[in-house]
């Protein structure tokens, strides 16, 4: 049918991406290849890549490489034990364990080490849970603040920073607490529970500044490091995995979050008993997700279209008879998987774009897709190895890691321009929604069963939900 929407499979979904792994020849020296930071090897020893965090009175390391070598030690060790063998180099090679210390040599080391403090705990919050790590930063600023009286004021402000950083992450965003179990349709619900988002909302352009005040609210939460713990295997040279507190996933939280808005898409479409108030509800949310196109918000634009591509909701020929369907199409193109989700990955950069140029936090605002991005991650990570043949690690790979990770870290900074509007947000966390036997069954009602597989599956639902036969 001409007019119908094209059903994306879960295949479609995850198809591989094209990354060909970077060649790995094993090299005896540790400049293997080209330097590609300043004085950053494409690989070497953990124990040089370490040395090279460790700042002296002459040496501070770039930005992108404490940045690149944070995100990737956690692989192959623990961050306590980090911070513990860099405070350690730090007082060994400065002679901070002598009695009579250099007063001018370590002044120039001690504004390189705050500022290394400064950008670990910023950029890594959550390294610093344990007791045991605020113990390391003390000692070895302790050891220094006799040499200049700022030091101990810096060191003040530094943990109480750290510490209003951890408390906001520890309260975690509104909502899905028990928000991400569809609840099964049995019947329609009550009445009295149930309300239409069209009358809690009814302005598309509100509905898509609000999906991305959610969005914004929920990515605040995932720290860099989530994006490489989900790949902490056992390390051949370390022998053991390392244990990292894993109390939040805010990585599979927002895929979560993802679903739900998916099948809340698909509950308000099949919840009308009329195919001209169905109809008009699919209507408000392709205005909703060329809204958030529009924005920037890709990952809500992708929720959208999946929830309307949705086999209960594409089977109802009738009522996509009354929508028209060309804004979708347009839509729909932008987001199509072929070739590895090009047309999207254009856009994106686009937005990427408009985001370094912009005058205005609404212009910066650029939400990926999350999903293709933790999978482009993910197939980055499988394609290369994280050692060599010779034991060093492959900081080539981190370096492409960092990048990926580094602009979505840009991203997620952004501040929200638009005002919360807590009944929506609300209602977008707690509103029930059908489970796909629920959906299907919502379908069969609205416009009943074309061919045989449908009123087989129509009748075994009536009588495992419903029980009629």
């Amino acid at each position: 049918v001409a007019g119908m929407p094209r059903t994306l499979s879960a295949s479609d979904m995850v198809t591989p991406g094209s990354l060909s792994p970077p060649p790995t020849e094993s090299t005896e020296g540790e400049q293997a290849g080209q330097p590609l930071l300043d004085g950053a090897p494409s690989s070497a020893s953990l124990d040089t890549l370490i040395q090279q965090l460790v700042p002296t009175a002459d040496y501070y390391p770039e930005k992108a490489y404490v940045f690149t070598f944070l995100l990737s030690s956690r692989l192959f060790i623990e961050p306590r034990e980090l911070l513990a063998r860099v405070c350690h180099l730090c007082i060994e090679q400065q002679q901070l364990d002598k009695p009579v210390l250099d007063k001018a040599r370590v002044r120039k080391f001690g504004a390189k080490l705050l500022q290394l403090l400064a950008e670990w705990t910023e950029t890594f919050p959550r390294d610093f849970e344990e007791e045991s790590t605020i113990g390391h930063l003390t000692d070895v600023v302790g050891r220094i603040a006799p040499c200049d009286e700022t030091y101990g004021n810096r060191m003040h402000q530094l943990l109480q920073t750290l510490h209003q950083k951890l408390a906001s992450l520890g309260q975690g965003p509104e909502g899905l607490v028990g928000a991400d179990k569809p609840i099964s349709y049995r019947a329609k619900p009550p009445a009295s529970i149930h309300r239409e988002l069209l009358g809690v909302c009814s302005d598309p352009y509100t509905l898509a500044q609000q999906l991305t005040h959610v969005e914004l609210e929920r990515l605040r939460h995932i720290g860099p490091e989530e994006f490489v713990q989900a790949f902490v295997n056992k390390d051949p040279l370390v022998g053991t995995k390392p244990r990292f507190s894993d109390k939040r996933n805010n990585v599979e939280a927002y895929v979560k979050w993802f679903n739900r808005l998916c099948y809340l898409v698909a509950t308000e479409i099949c919840m009308p008993a009329k195919k001209k108030q169905r109809a008009q509800v699919i209507e408000f949310f392709i205005d909703v997700a060329r809204e958030c196109f529009n924005i920037g918000n890709f990952n809500s634009l992708m929720a959208i279209i999946s929830g309307m591509n949705m086999s209960p909701v594409s089977r109802l020929k009738k009522t996509w008879a009354k929508v028209k369907t060309a804004k979708f199409f347009i839509l729909e193109h932008q987001m199509d998987p072929t070739g590895n989700f090009c047309n999207y990955r254009t856009a994106l950069r686009g937005a990427a774009h408009r985001s370094l140029t912009a005058h205005s936090s609404r212009e910066k605002i650029v939400i990926p897709f999350f999903s293709l991005l933790i999978k482009d991650i993910y197939f980055l990570n499988e394609g290369c190895a994280n050692r060599l043949p010779n034991g060093h690690v492959n900081f080539e790979k981190f370096l492409e890691l960092a990048k990926q990770v580094g602009e979505f870290i840009t991203w997620k900074q952004v501040e929200c321009p638009f005002e919360q509007d807590p009944s929506i947000t609300h209602y977008l966390y707690t509103a029930p929604i059908f489970s796909e036997d629920g959906l299907y069954l919502a379908s069969y009602e609205s416009e009943s069963p074309e061919n045989q597989t449908e009123k087989e599956r129509w009748r075994s639902l009536r009588s495992s939900i419903l029980g009629k036969t």
